[in-house]
């Protein structure tokens, strides 16, 4: 089984975000749906042509870009009614069989998760992880989030963000492989499928034959958004700015164009005959800086999404899109499900070229050129993925930092835009070693530490920050410290590397929790390195608008927590009465929406800075 990020080609879509259900091929169910729906659908583009200037008769658009007259197309509500008479569907429910038979092995206490990419996380509640962790699945009720565990800790986790195991050693595919393998032993001779191909090369042609379909399929899906929306959008400059579609619809003509050529290299190195003897792989070694451009549309994606929420939800819109879509004969899927694969065709490279790989023999000419290309489209799909959730990431940061109280200082994303890690530790203050609970959020260039509330935990107070780019990292054994002339354990120390410079003593719980910290900060000085080498960085521009959204997040007049007041009057009532319908924690909200109520939450009795 793969890890749940939709195929985004050929036959259907799965995407939790979005909401897409599963398509047919463009040459069955929506052809059919066209014929049965051509009037209408080209009235309707017809009368977007001539919404404002024509009301007796409008011309109608043929799909070749001529035009011809029609009838009385009469008002909106009446083309809604039309489409919607004829079983046009404008919702795209998602269907649930796979998850049915998630839960099912889960219940079997059999399904653990290798996670694919890290999970850094500000919310205690998630469960934060890194790439390569094995996760113990416990719950996959909801199809976007899941509930998991490491060790002691628990949380809810992005199921995007892993792929199912059958066991903690072996992913679902080699648990199926085996099986297979075992059957073929017990029988004694060789597995055959089809016409006398012994079963990996014919397992190697099903994979080939997979790739060429889904590329063909995709170069098709490329063209119907280039031809059936952004041609026609271009027509309507009363309706679309040049600015509007760049940003709906991004750099995807320049993605067209790239894949035209990446396609024609792979037709030359198909072998049609016995496709297992293709060789494929130089063609993405050959293609790999190419593959770059997926950076600039991944990262324009949430953009998109918003820009064309907001249209969609004007019914001139709303037509005009569907008459698009209509007229280029698509399959039955909104306009955001489009342009979302792009960005699932570039991460399903790397899961097409490691199946390719695993059926190939060493002995195959091929063989170093796809495990090469399977290491190059892994380092394109990460590259894309990291740069992508590093902008996504400083407008949590913006928004957490707007929730601390009594902040001091620079904002974060001055320097950082990125968070490593966070958890909380013990902190030794010199000159009397006093010790300190705090909050430590490890961020790129500085790490920042906060005082929680006594009665609101989930309220932070600043206390102050360290600059990592001036420390160095010690692993201290357990025992008697000289510097600060304790005895402790699990402890490490942050030392300043300018003579006389501050000394921070920091204590673990547990040795394991120690060691992640140690691994967090390797992180930390690896990514600053890597952010150097690469170039990247964060525009003022998008500092400034996560900062400014963070603060529209916290409107005029609606407190960000309880006041001090309030606590001293609760503190006061020596057994405060609460109704036993309202959880205590709602209690201390005041004004603060309420939660969307879970089974996993009823015991749970801290709250977070994060509301999901």
């Amino acid at each position: 089984m793969r890890t749940q990020q939709g195929t985004g080609e050929g036959g259907g879509f799965s995407s939790g975000s979005s909401g897409l259900s599963p398509g047919s091929d463009s040459d069955s169910g929506p052809v059919g749906l066209v014929g049965g729906l051509g009037g209408a659908a080209r009235g309707v583009m017809s009368h977007y042509w001539s919404l404002e200037s024509l009301h007796s008769t409008t011309a109608v658009v043929i799909p070749d870009g001529t035009l011809d007259r029609g009838e009385d197309m009469g008002s909106e509500e009446d083309l809604y009614e039309e489409l919607r008479g004829s079983g046009h569907r404008f919702g795209h429910p998602g269907g649930g069989g796979e998850q049915l038979a998630i839960n099912e092995l889960i219940s079997d206490g059999s399904v653990c998760a290798e996670a694919l990419w890290d999970h850094v996380t500000m919310d205690d509640q998630e469960l934060g992880f890194k790439a390569g962790d094995v996760i113990e699945v416990v719950d996959a009720t909801n199809k976007e989030w899941w509930w998991g565990r490491i060790l002691d800790s628990e949380g809810w986790f992005p199921a995007s963000f892993v792929r199912l195991r059958v066991n903690q050693d072996e992913p679902m595919e080699e648990y199926v492989a085996k099986l297979e393998g075992s059957r073929e032993e017990e029988s004694g001779v060789p597995h055959l499928l089809g016409p006398g191909l012994p079963c990996k090369e014919q397992m190697r042609t099903n994979v080939i034959n997979e790739i060429m379909s889904t590329e063909r399929d995709y170069i098709k899906h490329l063209k119907d958004i280039c031809e059936g929306y952004i041609k026609q959008c271009r027509k309507r400059t009363d309706m679309f700015t040049e600015e509007q579609l760049r940003t709906i619809f991004g750099n995807i003509e320049d993605i067209y164009r790239f894949q035209k050529k990446f396609l024609k290299g792979l037709e030359k190195k198909y072998n049609k005959e016995q496709p297992h003897l293709s060789e494929i792989g130089s063609c993405f070694l050959e293609n790999q800086t190419d593959f770059q451009i997926y950076s600039e549309y991944c990262n324009n994606h949430p953009n998109a999404c918003v820009q064309l929420s907001k249209l969609i939800k004007i019914n001139k819109y709303l037509f005009f899109f569907e008459a698009c879509r209509l007229l280029q004969k698509m399959i039955d899927i909104s306009l955001d499900g489009f342009l979302l694969t792009p960005v699932q065709k570039i991460c399903k490279y790397p899961l097409q070229l490691a199946e390719l790989l695993k059926y190939t023999n060493p002995q195959h000419r091929d063989y170093k050129d796809v495990e090469a290309a399977l290491n190059a489209m892994k380092n394109v799909a990460r590259l894309i993925n990291e740069r992508k959730r590093r902008l996504e990431n400083i407008d949590k940061i913006a928004q957490w930092q707007s929730s601390i109280e009594d902040w001091e200082g620079e904002d974060v994303l001055t320097r950082s835009s990125d968070l490593i890690f966070s958890g909380e530790l013990t902190k030794i203050s010199q000159p009397q070693a006093k010790s300190q609970q705090r909050m430590f959020f490890l961020f790129d260039h500085q790490m920042v530490y906060c005082k929680k509330d006594l009665l609101r935990r989930d309220i932070l107070y600043y206390k102050g920050r360290v600059d990592m780019d001036q420390m160095e990292v010690v692993d201290l054994e357990d025992g008697k410290d000289k510097d600060f002339n304790v005895s402790v354990r699990n402890a490490l120390k942050l030392r300043s590397t300018v003579p006389g410079g501050e000394v921070h003593l920091l204590c673990a719980k547990k040795p394991e929790q120690k060691q992640r910290w140690l691994r967090a900060f390797a992180d930390e000085r690896r990514q600053v390195q890597h952010d150097r080498e690469t170039g990247f960085a964060i525009t003022e521009v998008q500092k400034k608008q996560a900062m400014l959204n963070a603060g529209k997040s916290h409107p005029v007049g609606k407190p960000k927590a309880v006041t001090r007041p309030y606590y001293e009057f609760l503190l006061r009532q020596k057994h405060p009465t609460l109704p036993t319908s309202l959880p205590q924690q709602q209690v201390f909200m005041l004004a603060e929406p309420k939660r969307k109520t879970s089974n996993f939450w009823q015991n749970i009795g801290r709250l977070t800075p994060f509301r999901k």
